[in-house]
């Protein structure tokens, strides 16, 4: 079950936005939103419930044990115990198709490479358990008595499928005593409807587009067009971009809607204009989970120069290894830690007098070749695109396809290209600052707030209706 799905909105959504509505004390809204989220998460197979369940066991156990310690020495090795299970219950459904095809393609063996399904969102929960632990050995939050609750925590049917990454220590109030006001309720229909729009018809329709190049065998590919990929390319940016923050919109929404105060995740991260704010903007949790859990543990920006360096390698090859197990995943992440490297050690401020269009047009540029990294899990296929983007497969600048295909979705590019920027926040904020002075603008604002929502999840549940397929980007991680 995805969030942008009928079922989920209109029957899995509502009921459970009823009985949070119904239920008046927050254990049984608690007990409640866990059973809600159990049926969730194993909608599509209850097997992966399990382990669930048990790296929950394993956190809510060592935790304990963390807090119970009075010697530094045995609390450390509850921590990294904790810990090692966690990452090599990860390491073993994530990467050991990938280790063992790369041992094979060296040694030949093993002759034959077992088939592990990846279980859904285990990425994210394993790293929300993790800060957990974290946060409870540096004394930032005590450890949770009740396994129930931190399974509730973990398991949340907002986010835990494609995130945010949420810490407990931001939501461990709202669990324990959290009562959605009318306001709230309001904000979160509209961030949800928002996000469901996102997905459902400015993600899927780039989608569409990006599709129409890059969903090729190699050697079509390498007949497209330059103008084709370049095409093909924007579309996916816009793409990774709507789909990733209509997911984080539909879940801040959802949150609102039932007392969680969940935080940002992305901050229209294409109107920046050096790749640092980027990242700045970029999945937020994710960056900040590195950060504060790996790279400032590692030594930071302490030290010097080549310890440094290392610091920024290491978080940066984790960055790209955690979105999948593939080289493509991990060279983009060595991309775009060359990049930042680039910019602190090498570059500094000698970019700072250049207009600050350039410099916007210029991060454009590198991200949207950190894209088609992105994109191509088969080297030959992203071999394939990036010499086809400069011409170099014989491929010639354009043609007819492209052209069609350009001019028919010219005006929806440009309307998806202005939903990835902070313009039609500004322009609400703007007429809501208006309606609190005048009163045509107090009514037209009124207007507007009570029937976007309305408006955009009729939009949503029509697109929707001729689409059988649209799982997030984020669900493959």
């Amino acid at each position: 079950m995805v969030f942008a799905s009928m079922l989920f909105v209109f029957c899995f959504l509502t009921a459970n936005l009823i009985s949070q509505l119904v239920l008046k004390t927050p254990k049984a809204k608690n007990i409640a939103m866990l059973v809600f989220s159990l049926i969730f998460y194993s909608w599509s197979g209850p097997r992966y419930l399990f382990l669930l369940l048990a790296m929950v066991l394993i956190c809510w156990r060592g935790a304990l044990g963390i807090q119970r310690a009075t010697e530094e020495g045995l609390r450390k090795r509850y921590l990294v115990l904790t810990i090692a299970l966690c990452l090599a219950i990860l390491g073993f459904f994530k990467y050991t198709g990938f280790f063992l095809s790369n041992f094979q393609a060296i040694f030949g063996v093993p002759e034959v490479i077992p088939t592990i399904v990846l279980p859904i969102g285990i990425s994210f929960y394993t790293f929300q358990l993790i800060s957990y632990v974290v946060d409870v050995y540096r004394r930032e939050v005590p450890a949770q008595k009740k396994y129930w609750v931190l399974l509730l925590y973990a398991s949340l049917f907002h986010q835990c499928i494609a995130g945010p990454i949420v810490r407990y220590q931001d939501i461990n109030q709202d669990i324990l005593r959290r009562k959605a006001t009318p306001a709230e309720i309001s904000r979160g229909i509209s961030r949800f409807t928002v996000g469901l729009a996102k997905k459902a018809i400015l993600a899927n329709g780039c989608a569409a587009i990006a599709d129409t190049f890059f969903d090729v065998g190699a050697e079509e590919l390498a007949a497209v067009p330059a103008l084709g990929i370049l095409l093909a390319a924007f579309a996916f940016a816009l793409q990774i971009y709507l789909d990733f923050s209509a997911y984080s919109d539909m879940a801040i929404g959802m949150g609102l809607m039932c007392g969680f105060h969940y935080k940002e995740n992305f901050n229209y991260p294409y109107v920046s204009r050096s790749i640092s704010e980027f990242w700045r903007r970029w999945h937020i949790s994710l960056g900040s989970f590195f950060r504060d859990y790996v790279y400032i543990p590692l030594g930071g920006n302490r030290g010097t120069v080549p310890r440094q360096i290392l610091n920024l390698f290491v978080v940066w090859f984790l960055t790209g290894l955690w979105h999948g197990a593939s080289w493509n995943y991990v060279l983009w992440g060595l991309y775009y830690g060359l990049l930042l490297g680039l910019g602190r050690f090498v570059v500094g401020d000698r970019l700072s007098r250049l207009p600050e269009v350039v410099k916007w047009l210029g991060v454009l540029v590198l991200v949207l070749f950190g894209t088609m990294i992105f994109k191509f899990t088969d080297l030959t296929m992203l071999g394939a695109a990036i010499k086809g983007l400069f011409g170099f497969n014989g491929n010639g600048l354009t043609g007819m396809e492209v052209s069609l295909t350009f001019r028919n979705n010219l005006f929806f590019l440009i309307f998806a290209s202005i939903a990835s920027t902070p313009l039609g926040k500004y322009l609400r904020n703007i007429l809501g600052n208006l309606a609190r002075r005048n009163t045509v603008c107090f009514w037209v604002n009124a207007v507007w707030e009570a029937v976007h929502p309305a408006a955009l999840l009729i939009l949503s549940a029509m697109a929707l209706a001729g689409d059988s397929y649209n799982p997030f980007l984020y669900f493959q991680f």
